[in-house]
């Protein structure tokens, strides 16, 4: 018997009388989408240059990502916002990023309608527009849409993917990640990674085994329900990590070095019609050396930076194609629109010289080729936390100018392929119109067939601001439907207008005054016939040049881009809302997920004291007491063998530790550490078994400003993710009975611009 019916939210249409055997039933049902809708699946790649997949010009071996360009669309004047949070945000909703109250990373947020980090439920995510149209929602990946203070497990989840239209989300909250050890959410709360790195595991292998898994379900109870599954890798950002038998495929293709290899991508680009026709190859920057000019010991380091990051890519492709099989398998491959792009140019994050441990950076200790080379046999290992040198991320980006935050053409300039063969004729075409991150969900909804609600959940929606670009699917001549398209990163500001680009680049972190913006000198581009920004008009145009800067404050002003904001590294430092509550006391309890750098207390260079009230067992117990960070930078104070133990990791630099001289007595007792400050980031160390001093020693070198590298956070009575230090295995759960571990710190110290602008740097 065939169920009734009626649309779930409307009057039901059955009849009820006295008895059942009298009435007529009838179910709501929820909104189903048409048949054969298709799929859409966005996949998201994190700090991948414009020239670094093999269909852009690479000889990174990228196939996966070849196949879909050859059976679809490239685009090469897609645009984002030069960075992370904010490029997700534009293409989530359809809103401008400053619209949405992400004009910056989540970090960096302030409390200004254009930069607060709340993305208003007036601007709905797709998610929750196709949730409604009936389509399943699955999120995949790195998230970073979430205030920074709302990380931590116990924090509100309104920001949260399921409360953003994700009925499944496996991934990372935050903006990076280890890939060996990922800090991982399932759902609404913090998981364990399935495996350890000596078990083979790698979150890339992990993301398409979760892909693959919520499609297998999906498809097991509805088998033709669409999906919308937006699947974002941490790669290509640090931290660098992939299998040596990966790296080993690359050993010796980087040696002719950054410039040489520019020009070889470049001539394949114009070959391959990637750039158009009379495109110039832009200038070295002046602090990015000469490959010729660099000592053979640079050489070999850089060259061995570049064959990792080339792996971890390889790498990165080999799983997402795992996921695309599966959709062949399934026979949903032709009718799944997919959209492939970078958040932003490639990064130079990793400064001069490259970073062994990023963490260094943000430390203010500047890794020097000597150190890098002493760990070059260990780079993209568990052991490492690498990125590349910045003359990598420029070649990256080729034939374009700069790279990530900045926006001139390489900064917010990316790969973007389009495939979808039942719903685009063209095979393997190249688009030249120009499109922006913010294009890409009115683009979606208009190869659906659905317009963008009026309301969603109950809550008037804002009009999209990006426009379709769905018409040049099929028509490569059709011109764009963009009129114009402000910038604003950190104060540097770009607007697109008509084939022009006027642009001025803000120096970041030096204060921005009036008096400073009137005499800041904008520069002026044909982008149309000068794709890579050689040729400064401003002086021959200068009336264009007038128009577009009025036309930049017109655009300021209609999406809460203002006030200007030049300050990164006081941003950082700025209180959120959810952070924990000032104060010099802080309690916690065993087995709670980890708390982070907003939640988490803060003894960095000040006198605090530890102190943990246990019962130990009467055949001795075992494990963490307290930690926080990982063998890249960290502490931990902990009992093995009996004994009492701190251990405080310099950066991975140096391990200052402090054993008991006895054992810890059985029964309950109190187990105290206490660190008085001798000067700045230096102090003595002291460990007490109730009032008795079992052992003290110097701590010449504290980490000085930031703990966390990739979210290993503040964990009672364990160690998640790398341990602290090699002592012990993570997570090294303490095995007696923990009571509370409280926390008392000393006044707090003043903070450090330089590494809040560094910390600022490297966390997106």
């Amino acid at each position: 018997m065939e169920l009734k019916t009626y649309p779930e939210g409307t009057p039901f249409t059955g009849t009820i009388g006295r008895t059942a055997g009298e009435s007529d039933a009838a179910w709501p049902l929820p909104p189903r989408a048409r048949a054969g809708a298709p799929n859409v699946l966005v996949l998201l790649l994190d700090d991948v240059g414009f020239a670094q997949l093999g269909c852009f010009g690479s000889d990174i071996r990228t196939p996966t990502f070849d196949r879909l360009a050859a059976g679809g669309l490239r685009y090469r004047d897609f645009h984002t916002t030069a960075i992370c949070s904010p490029t997700r945000a534009c293409l989530l909703t359809g809103r401008n990023h400053h619209s949405n109250g992400v004009g910056i990373i989540q970090e960096m947020a302030t409390g200004f309608p254009g930069y607060n980090g709340m993305v208003p439920r007036e601007n709905g995510f797709l998610s929750e527009m196709l949730l409604a149209e009936g389509y399943a929602t699955l999120g995949i990946g790195k998230w970073h849409l979430t205030l920074a203070s709302e990380y931590a497990s116990g924090a509100s989840k309104a920001r949260w993917p399921l409360s953003r239209g994700f009925e499944r989300f496996y991934g990372f909250i935050a903006g990076k990640t280890n890939q060996w050890v990922p800090t991982l959410v399932h759902d609404n709360h913090y998981v364990e990674p399935p495996r350890r790195p000596e078990e083979g595991y790698h979150l890339n292998a992990d993301l398409a085994d979760r892909a693959i898994e919520y499609l297998t379900d999906l498809r097991t109870i509805a088998p033709d329900k669409p999906f919308f599954m937006y699947y974002c890798l941490g790669a290509g950002h640090a931290p660098h990590h992939v299998e040596p038998e990966w790296i080993e495929r690359y050993r010796g293709q980087f040696d002719l070095g950054w410039d040489r290899w520019r020009e070889q991508v470049f001539a394949r680009q114009l070959a391959m019609g990637i750039v158009p026709p009379g495109t110039k190859l832009s200038p070295r920057p002046q602090w990015v050396k000469a490959w010729d000019t660099l000592s053979a010991d640079a050489r070999r380091l850089y060259a061995r930076q570049m064959e990792v990051y080339a792996a971890f890519l390889e790498q990165t492709d080999h799983h997402v194609g795992r996921v695309i099989d599966f959709l062949e398998r399934l026979g949903e491959l032709d009718n799944t629109l997919i959209l492939l792009a970078s958040d932003n140019g490639a990064s130079a994050e990793g400064g001069e010289h490259g970073s062994f441990n990023e963490n260094q950076f943000a430390n203010r200790v500047e890794p020097t080729i000597e150190q890098n080379l002493a760990r070059l046999d260990d780079w993209g290992s568990v052991r490492s936390f690498p990125n590349y040198s910045w003359g990598w991320a420029w070649a990256g980006n080729t034939p374009l100018r700069r790279w990530k935050r900045y926006l001139h053409q390489g900064g917010m300039s990316d790969p973007l392929i389009v495939h979808w063969p039942k719903g685009i004729a063209a095979r393997g075409e190249v688009r030249g119109q120009y499109v922006h991150v913010v294009d890409v969900a009115p683009t979606i909804l208009d190869a659906l067939g659905l317009e963008a609600p009026a309301q969603l959940n109950g809550v008037a929606q804002r009009p999209l601001e990006g426009v379709s670009f769905a018409h040049t699917f099929d028509n490569a001549t059709a011109p764009t439907r963009k009129q114009v398209q402000y910038y604003e990163m950190i104060a540097s500001r770009a607007l697109w207008a008509d084939g022009w680009k006027a642009v001025v680049e803000q120096p970041q972190g030096e204060p921005l005054t009036d008096a400073i913006l009137a005499r800041q000198k904008w520069e002026l581009y044909h982008v149309e016939r000068d794709f890579s920004e050689c040729d400064d008009l401003a002086e021959k145009h200068p009336e264009k040049l007038a128009e577009l800067v009025e036309r930049w404050w017109v655009e300021a002003g209609k999406y809460n881009v203002l006030p200007l904001d030049s300050r990164m590294q006081l941003r950082m430092g700025e209180r959120k809302p959810g952070t924990a509550p000032s104060g010099n006391r802080y309690v916690y309890y065993p087995a709670g997920a980890p708390q982070f750098h907003y939640t988490a207390v803060d003894v960095k260079n000040r006198s605090h004291t530890i102190t943990a009230e246990v019962e130990i067992p009467d055949d001795g117990a075992e494990g963490v007491l307290l930690a926080h960070g990982s063998w890249f930078a960290g502490y931990s104070l902990y009992v093995k063998d009996r004994r009492l133990t701190y251990v405080h990791n310099h950066l991975g630099l140096a391990e200052y530790r402090i054993d008991s001289t006895e054992d810890v007595p059985a029964g309950k007792t109190t187990l105290r550490f206490r660190f008085t400050r001798t000067g700045e980031h230096c102090g003595r160390g002291q460990l007490f078994v109730g009032e008795r001093l079992v052992g003290e020693g110097e701590i010449p070198h504290t980490v000085p400003h930031v703990i966390e590298t990739s979210g290993e956070g503040l964990c009672c009575g364990y160690d998640s993710g790398l341990p602290v230090t090699p002592d012990y295995r993570a997570p090294f759960r303490f095995t007696g009975r923990i009571e509370r571990v409280v926390v008392e710190i000393d006044a707090t110290p003043p903070a450090d611009a330089e590494a809040q602008l560094r910390t600022a740097l490297t966390d997106h």
